[in-house]
């Protein structure tokens, strides 16, 4: 193992960290404040992507597609939480999952009626396509505007949630959103609004990763696992916890993939290493989210302290 492979899998999976934080500050907001278990959080991630490729086509702006991934994915999401999220609220989670997962079928029978069932394509924009060369390793262009756009992605959810009232009425209502209903907060436009950054945001994920990858029905479910994983693992309505268990779950993800056939290449022949090595990796994940559950149940970043990215108000 060169150190240029391993400085470009360390990229890949902060490239691959990024992208499942985008996804899951949204859904675990969700999850922590308003205690909704969303299943089709990953079919607004896909519908932002199908966005992003159809705007992309009809007018070669990757701009426009951006528009189109972030502004659908919002409404799409305000649009599911006023049909059928607000009206299970307090029910049991039990009808979260089986609502949730009705809608996982919807979706992706509505993109195989709209798209097709053939995988749509959407090109690199010509001002990302080449490569710079970063400590004499050669790395794609546009993967670093992944990178960046998740880090701003971070930033802006930073400084709405720790520096704006908005952010302080979110902070308040994960912790007694009966309280905040009370004192007059119009508590429904309140959890339709946090809906709909969940929505924005899985839709950006959909446009940054529809240039790497096949846009096709069904897209959302592989990657909602790992979101899922990402949230146990940093801690439910923790933000901070979501950014830094998505770089750990990426990094671990990534270098299972890239390192493991290499190893197991020195116990059994090439063609059963490289078949194994991506089955363990994906394994690994998994035993690092029991192993956390096991040691520290609330998550490694649960919401505990005031500011930042931690979301409870200080008592007084």
């Amino acid at each position: 193992m060169t150190s240029s492979l391993f400085f470009i899998q360390l990229l890949n999976g902060l490239q691959l960290g990024v992208l499942l934080f985008m996804l899951s500050a949204g859904l675990t907001l969700v999850f922590g404040i308003m205690s909704f278990v969303n299943l089709a959080h990953g079919c607004l991630y896909m519908m932002g992507a199908y966005f992003a490729a159809t705007v992309y086509a009809a007018t070669d702006s990757f701009l426009a597609a951006g528009v189109a991934a972030v502004v659908g994915g919002g409404l799409l999401a305000a649009l599911v939480e006023w049909v059928v999220a607000r009206r299970l609220y307090a029910r049991d989670h039990l009808d979260h999952v089986l609502a949730t997962f009705g809608l996982i079928l919807f979706f992706n029978e509505l993109a195989r009626w709209v798209w097709g069932a053939s995988p749509s394509y959407m090109n690199v924009p010509p001002a990302l396509s080449g490569t710079l060369d970063i400590l004499g390793v050669m790395y794609p262009m546009y993967r670093f505007a992944i990178i960046g756009a998740g880090l701003m992605a971070a930033l802006g959810c930073y400084l709405l949630i720790a520096k704006t009232r908005v952010g302080m009425l979110i902070r308040a209502g994960s912790l007694n959103p009966t309280m905040v209903a009370a004192l007059g907060v119009n508590i429904r436009l309140l959890n339709a609004l946090v809906f709909s950054l969940g929505g924005a945001l899985a839709g950006l994920a959909g446009l940054m990763s529809s240039p790497i990858l096949s846009v096709q029905p069904g897209m959302g479910e592989p990657i909602l696992i790992l979101v899922m994983i990402v949230i146990v693992i940093g801690g439910i309505g923790s933000v901070q916890g979501a950014f830094y268990a998505a770089l750990m779950v990426g990094l671990i993800d990534t270098a299972g993939r890239a390192f493991l056939p290499m190893l197991l290449r020195e116990f059994i022949d090439r063609s059963s290493a490289q078949a194994a090595g991506p089955a363990i990796a994906s394994m690994l994940t998994c035993v690092f989210m029991a192993t956390v559950l096991a040691l520290r149940p609330q998550g490694l970043f649960p919401v505990k302290n005031k500011g930042g990215f931690k979301y409870e108000v200080q008592q007084r």
